[in-house]
């Protein structure tokens, strides 16, 4: 099945130096691009030296080690092409919206280039598969397409069977409707529009990939951390402003600071 789209597409998948999306760092890159004008889709794959050591549980997933890194070139030497690669797609992978894309941002971020997701669009192939088939990648490539997974943890093998399981869902799923436990009924979910998928996959809840800010029931921006958890962000630049200035000074993401600065920007506007 062939993608039809309105804007271009980037599955991607990242292999890194650990888990923590601020400190650590992208040693390798895939990205497989769609084009909405139905084009072969182009490829971009490089190993990357993350100028920080790899922690022996990372080595022990990816089997990248820093021998095949030494000689390779830093984030910010190939920024720029990734950056012009990427352009204005929506972006698409494998459990992205917690891992891949916040990583992303934040090397980005470190050399001066502003990686905007307000305006894309997500399709979490994996929030697709745990919603309708709670399971794995090497299980939904399994499931859903008949494939046993051989290169599991390599960028490429992993966007390459990312988009094939994608392909299968979009096959399995046409015209299936979407349950959830209250016994709301989302019709046919699963199809080649990408902005009823990001719909769809997105935690409604959760305004920032950190999870550092969500919504309340009132549809207030609240913290969900620290001293002031559930606490209206609004509400806590009244009482203590210089909270704010604190979050912006420390090690949150590129995206959380954005959110809050946004923010007092707005508180101040309306003290006026």
């Amino acid at each position: 099945m062939e993608f039809t789209l309105k804007r271009d597409l980037c599955f991607f998948d990242i292999e890194s130096t650990g888990l923590n999306v601020i400190r650590d760092r992208i040693m390798q890159i895939a990205i497989i691009k769609y084009f909405k004008d139905g084009r072969e889709p182009s490829e971009l794959e490089m190993l990357i030296n993350p100028g920080i050591p790899i922690s022996e549980e990372a080595m022990s997933v990816h089997g990248i080690l820093p021998k095949d890194v030494a000689n390779k070139p830093l984030f910010a030497q190939v920024a720029q092409q990734i950056y012009d690669f990427i352009g204005d797609s929506d972006l698409a992978g494998y459990n992205i919206s917690r891992f891949d894309v916040p990583m992303l941002m934040e090397e980005f971020a470190r050399v001066g280039l502003d990686f905007d997701v307000d305006n894309r669009r997500f399709v979490d192939v994996q929030r697709i598969f745990y919603k309708m088939e709670p399971r794995n990648l090497r299980a939904a490539l399994r499931f859903y397409c008949n494939k046993d997974f051989d290169d599991a943890h390599d960028a490429m093998a992993d966007v390459k069977a990312t988009v094939d399981v994608f392909k299968g869902q979009l096959k399995m799923y046409e015209g299936v409707d979407y349950k959830d436990d209250d016994g709301n009924v989302t019709p046919a979910p699963v199809s080649m529009d990408v902005k009823s998928l990001h719909d769809f996959t997105q935690d409604t809840g959760t305004i920032d990939v950190t999870n550092r800010l969500k919504y309340n029931e009132r549809g207030e921006v609240v913290f969900n951390f620290g001293k002031y958890t559930g606490v209206p962000v609004m509400k806590v630049l009244e009482q203590e402003f210089q909270y704010g200035h604190w979050i912006l000074s420390k090690d949150f993401s590129v995206q959380v600071k954005r959110i809050v600065k946004n923010l007092m920007k707005e508180f101040e506007k309306n003290q006026r």
